[in-house]
């Protein structure tokens, strides 16, 4: 029992990075093979992904990473923006001295990345940012569906790769973020937050767009 939490981990990370593409087929006996491991704790780490929106599993059909087409990324930014625009609102209102401290920290060591080119490792820092604006929101139902969200668009950005240039503008638009939080700006929180996540959108529907080989459904 206490190894399933570390297949699951290992069977996400598979995911996230692509080396188990969106659509494929997830097998257990192979899935089993591959990690060393008997079928239960496969079985129990395919239902867990399920639960996280990373895996589909269908009757008499198995399981198999989610299938991924164009309006369902355009519907998951959409739900995303409204969602944190709402949790930066309620930052605003229920922040603390410590929040406004941590988010500077992670803010400070995702742009320590940036500088030094590890922007593979930028994506988990932008997810440790936006994760303390949500803490201080205090809306733990907010947080599990962002942390689902999270895996699915870090499994994209994975794929699509990333234009480095966008990194200089997360750091203004974190930064402008910050003080209108810290300033208790509900109303600048808010806009700034929802063309952040609407730049995000753009970017990766780019990075798509231009894949000669895209792995991903155009209906």
């Amino acid at each position: 029992m206490g190894r399933f939490p570390d297949i699951q981990q290992r069977l996400r990370g598979d995911i996230v990075s692509g080396e188990l593409p969106f659509g494929s087929r997830l097998r257990i006996d192979e899935l089993a093979t591959r990690y060393g491991v008997s079928h239960m704790p496969v079985r129990e780490a395919l239902r867990e992904l399920h639960g996280e929106g990373l895996v589909i599993i269908e009757p008499n059909r198995g399981a198999r990473v989610r299938p991924v087409h164009i309006g369902f990324v355009e519907d998951l930014f959409d739900i995303r923006g409204a969602m944190e625009t709402m949790l930066a609102r309620r930052a605003c209102e229920r922040r603390t001295e410590g929040h406004i401290k941590r988010l500077e920290e992670v803010e400070a060591e995702l742009e320590a990345l940036v500088a030094t080119g590890d922007f593979f490792s930028v994506p988990a820092a932008n997810h440790d940012f936006h994760g303390v604006i949500n803490d201080a929101a205090g809306n733990p139902g907010a947080l599990s569906l962002a942390d689902r969200h999270w895996l699915i668009v870090a499994a994209l950005w994975r794929r699509y790769g990333y234009d480095t240039e966008r990194f200089h503008v997360v750091v203004d638009d974190h930064r402008q973020i910050i003080r209108a939080i810290e300033r208790r700006d509900a109303t600048s929180a808010t806009v700034l937050m929802a063309a952040h996540i609407e730049k995000a959108k753009h970017d990766l529907l780019a990075r798509i767009a231009a894949d000669p080989k895209p792995d991903i459904l155009r209906e």
